[in-house]
């Protein structure tokens, strides 16, 4: 499977579950996850996803011990899709606008008004960085398939 048959399903079921377990390694080589809320853009070559996210001491060392997340989605109707993908921190003013405006302009669900966020007084403070997220492997699992044996499971590695 190719990266173009992939992206666009991914990107819906992502897209309509909204929120996602996103795991990384501590310091220490331990599991750490969280729930965030990621946004996925598709540029007909590129997959990328990006998260709003606070630039914290910890977040910071950890992706400086082992830059790569895993991102896992799942819906009760046991939808679940997972990007695991290389990760950075950016904080630059360009890229935190424009992934600011994304979230921004996004439809519902997966698109909300960032300041909503009470510590976040814009896309240029430094409570805001932008967790950039580039996938090497995406698999995307349809709940028909686990309940009927209906559908198609798809599977991308780079």
């Amino acid at each position: 499977m190719t990266l173009q048959e992939i992206a666009e399903p991914f990107i819906a079921m992502a897209h309509r579950i909204v929120w996602a377990s996103v795991a990384g390694v501590d310091r220490a080589g331990r599991p750490r996850s969280r729930v965030l809320h990621p946004i996925w853009e598709w540029d007909g070559a590129n997959l990328r996803g990006f998260i709003l996210t606070s630039p914290t001491p910890i977040k910071r060392a950890h992706l400086e011990m082992t830059p790569n997340l895993s991102v896992n989605y799942w819906d009760p109707s046991q939808d679940t899709c997972v990007a695991e993908c290389q990760a950075s921190l950016q904080s630059d003013d360009e890229t935190r606008t424009r992934v600011w405006e994304m979230f921004k302009s996004a439809p519902a669900p997966v698109g909300y008004d960032p300041s909503m966020i009470p510590v976040w007084e814009g896309p240029t403070s430094p409570a805001v960085a932008v967790l950039e997220l580039t996938p090497w492997r995406l698999r995307v699992f349809p709940g028909t398939m686990l309940l009927r044996g209906a559908g198609d499971v798809l599977t991308w590695s780079a």
